[in-house]
């Protein structure tokens, strides 16, 4: 998926996989607090959020947090 930022493939993602966009984002469009959206090696959270540019190239992971005992 091509994007220019991190919201620009979140919004690629609501339209073609409504059902998992719903599971990254609440109705808000924000990023869900339990996921991480990594750019590369660096969480979008310590970059720029979802305004974070993407390059051609880059690499983007979504990652739910996972917990356990």
């Amino acid at each position: 998926m091509n994007a220019e930022t991190v919201r620009g493939m979140l919004d690629g993602i609501e339209r073609e996989h409504p059902e998992l966009y719903k599971c990254v984002c609440d109705e808000t469009g924000a990023v869900r607090r339990h996921v991480n959206v990594f750019v590369n090696v660096a969480n979008s959270r310590d970059l720029e959020g979802v305004d974070t540019a993407l390059s051609p190239g880059d690499e983007v992971t979504i990652l739910p947090a996972v917990s356990g005992g």
